[in-house]
């Protein structure tokens, strides 16, 4: 899903590289100082949540979606109001699990309701070139200045962003822009696939705080991390 968001649909959907050019870090810390300086309570978090392997693989095509995984997930999305997307991971997304919402087709009730979960999120925002139409009415397409854009969101009014999948969180993740994580281990060893920030070097360490963690029944272990 992602997808996880990739979120959930991250287990079914194949993760798209999307490419963008951000701005040095320095000019990034500079727009985050001028949007925090002015109304600091009113900025919403930027979460990323993702499924991994035990060995760190977020390949979705090697991990197995549960229950558990759609409850979790489920809970996520109804505390936010905004979900963020490359071009492919919306087309993946969309129709799949809004028709599934309103067919209630899935194969267990946990799926039908992580289904209704995700289409019960107000706002979707597509980062993509090359779309050019969307099948929602509560969905725009931005095309540049993604860190722009992004600190723009978290400016608003409304509930927490969330966003998934590897290649467009990679990119927030090195502009400084993603302000909590939710890794979502599952028990299972795969020794390939890929790696999240495979190919990517950070400009310096980034030291993080856990926040919360949770086991389930299946084995599954979800941590939540905040910057330290």
């Amino acid at each position: 899903m992602l997808v996880g968001i990739n979120l959930l649909t991250g287990l079914k959907l194949r993760n798209a590289r999307n490419s963008i050019n951000f701005a040095r870090q320095p000019k990034v810390q500079q727009l985050l100082n001028k949007f925090t300086c002015k109304k600091t309570w009113l900025m919403r978090k930027l979460i990323f949540a993702i499924n991994l392997t035990t060995d760190g693989c977020c390949d979705h095509t090697k991990l197995m979606p549960g229950d558990d995984l759609y409850e979790y997930h489920g809970d996520l999305l109804r505390g936010v109001d905004t979900l963020l997307y490359g071009r492919i991971t919306y087309q993946l997304m969309i129709p799949f699990w809004p028709d599934m919402a309103k067919n209630q087709s899935g194969d267990t009730n946990a799926e039908n309701e992580f289904a209704r979960a995700f289409n019960s999120v107000s706002n979707i925002v597509v980062f993509s070139q090359s779309l050019n139409n969307v099948e929602e009415k509560n969905t725009r397409i931005i095309r540049t200045n993604l860190v722009d854009e992004i600190l723009a969101l978290k400016q608003e009014q409304g509930k927490d962003i969330l966003t998934g999948g590897v290649d467009i969180p990679t990119q927030l993740i090195q502009a400084g822009l993603v302000d909590e994580y939710r890794f979502v281990i599952q028990p299972i060893i795969v020794g390939e696939g890929r790696r999240l920030l495979d190919g990517i070097s950070l400009q310096e360490k980034l030291p993080l705080k856990l926040a919360a963690s949770k086991v389930f029944p299946s084995g599954i272990i979800a941590l939540r991390y905040v910057k330290s």
